[in-house]
């Protein structure tokens, strides 16, 4: 059995939603307020598989219930109703945890894709526990164990690393996978930006559906509009049959706009209509089509900045950034070196039909100590390189560099980093325990040194956090 809790303090609306739902087989339970939404809540919380609320209620707002929900139902999927046009409404809700929103006047067609969506992240045949504020937990319903399903992200690219910083990547595009919100996705380049927007797919209610990837500055700027929003036969010349373009290509499924800094200014007006109204309309067409797309979009460049200089439109940055993902560089998760080394020197080794060969310590090292300005792309790079100097099954550092470029000699790479950091201030530094956390050691010791100890532009420039760099400082034993 399907249920769902709609609350609006309008009878027509309440009515209105109850009869398409209930068309599709849904049981629906209605609230006026919010004090008869919490009563329903406490009682029927359980069963629910999905709950529709008004923003602004008579004893509240529905931003309140949904704080609640999340806090005792938090895999339950709360969608928000928003007057027509209201998009700072319908952004608040997202980033607040809404699963998604919905428009007055509501559309069946709207309705009937909102329950699709949240049926897919919560099943009707599945119930779960309600948490107490206290954080403790009502006695177990049958079947109430609800991670993320495991079938999902079957088959996707991983992203490989043993780092706090990727672990709590990986749990983060879990939590985003269930939401129907926007999410950009920005890191440098080389980072996995694709990697990661390829995941959340995987693991969202739309894995079904297709992922559709566009790299927004390989487009040319007079065919871009077409490529997204498709054309018909005879709108401009060349145009010798009708194409349905990119946001229709991913109907039902996600729409991944890569580099999206680089769209023109004229086009990002008409991509803020289509992601607000949901609607598309082709190059010589008189008449908008609906649409069912997700938008996962990336930049490389700081897109704050590109508002501020006036080369990206600051409402639709709004909108594409409900839900923002910083993908780290290499540099600082050089933990995950030898895993990241292990998974591509695997992979080229079966593209080559051979031996994965195996790093030498003195290789480990050498990489550690590059700069990496291209992340994991860089390192593939160097790694294919070498895989395709090397016959054996040892990777050495010969095989890693430029024939002509410089290579340090072994005792030059097997030496401690940490020793040839240029630093003037007395203080005491714990010994690292790896070549890695030497490297380490040495670029967050030069980039004290080159910012006048400024913690906060250090960790800046290193793509850290500052809690992150004082834990890294205390760990060390850096006073």
């Amino acid at each position: 059995m399907t249920a769902c809790l709609i609350v609006d303090d309008e009878l027509d609306i309440r009515t209105l939603i109850a009869l398409s739902l209930r068309r599709e087989g849904v049981t629906c339970h209605l609230a006026a307020d919010l004090a008869s939404a919490r009563a329903q809540l406490a009682e029927l919380g359980h069963i629910l598989n999905f709950c529709l609320t008004d923003m602004h209620l008579p004893d509240g707002d529905g931003l309140d219930l949904l704080d609640e929900i999340r806090q005792r139902f938090p895999d339950l999927p709360v969608a928000v109703i928003t007057a027509h046009g209201q998009v700072d409404a319908a952004v608040r809700a997202l980033k607040a945890g809404a699963f998604d929103f919905v428009s007055k006047p509501i559309e069946q067609l709207v309705l009937k894709r909102l329950l699709r969506d949240a049926l897919k992240a919560n099943p009707p045949d599945t119930q779960f526990t309600a948490t107490e504020p206290n954080g403790a937990q009502e006695d177990a319903v049958p079947g109430d164990d609800r991670p993320i399903s495991s079938a999902r992200g079957e088959g996707a690219p991983s992203l490989i690393g043993p780092s706090r910083t990727m672990q709590q990547l990986r749990e983060t595009i879990q939590k985003v996978a269930r939401s129907q919100a926007p999410v950009f996705i920005c890191g440098e380049s080389g980072t996995g930006k694709e990697l990661v927007a390829r995941q959340i797919h995987a693991f969202s209610g739309r894995a079904d559906g297709p992922f559709i990837p566009v790299n927004c500055g390989a487009i040319p700027a007079e065919l871009i509009e077409s490529e997204l929003f498709g054309h018909k036969k005879g709108a401009f010349t060349g145009a010798h049959r009708a194409h349905e373009g990119l946001f229709r290509a991913a109907e039902g499924g996600s729409l991944f706009l890569d580099e999206v800094a680089d769209l023109p200014l004229g086009l990002q007006v008409k991509l803020l209509r289509a992601i607000q109204e949901r609607k598309v309309r082709p190059v010589g067409e008189s008449a908008e089509i609906p649409i069912d797309v997700r938008i996962i979009s990336a930049s490389h460049q700081d897109l704050n900045a590109a508002v501020r200089d006036g080369q990206f439109r600051h409402d639709l940055f709004y909108r594409l950034n409900v839900i923002e993902l910083r993908v780290p560089p290499l540099r600082a998760r050089l933990e995950d070196l030898p895993a990241l080394c292990a998974h591509i020197l695997d992979k080229l080794a079966e593209r080559e039909r051979r031996r994965p060969p195996r790093l030498t310590t003195e290789a480990l090292h050498w990489l550690a100590q590059q700069p990496f300005e291209g992340n994991v792309r860089a390192l593939e790079n160097l790694l294919e390189r070498g895989v395709a100097l090397t016959d054996g099954d040892l990777l050495g550092v010969s095989a890693l560099t430029d024939p002509g470029a410089y290579t340090p000699s072994i005792e030059q790479v097997a030496r401690p980093a940490f020793q040839a950091a240029s630093v003037s201030t007395s203080w005491a530094v714990t010994p690292p325990s790896s070549a890695l956390e030497a490297e380490e050691q040495r670029q967050v010791l030069n980039a004290l040194e080159m910012t006048r100890w400024n913690r906060s532009e250090a960790a800046r420039q290193l793509g850290l956090s500052l809690r992150q760099l004082r834990y890294r400082l205390s760990k060390w034993g850096v006073e």
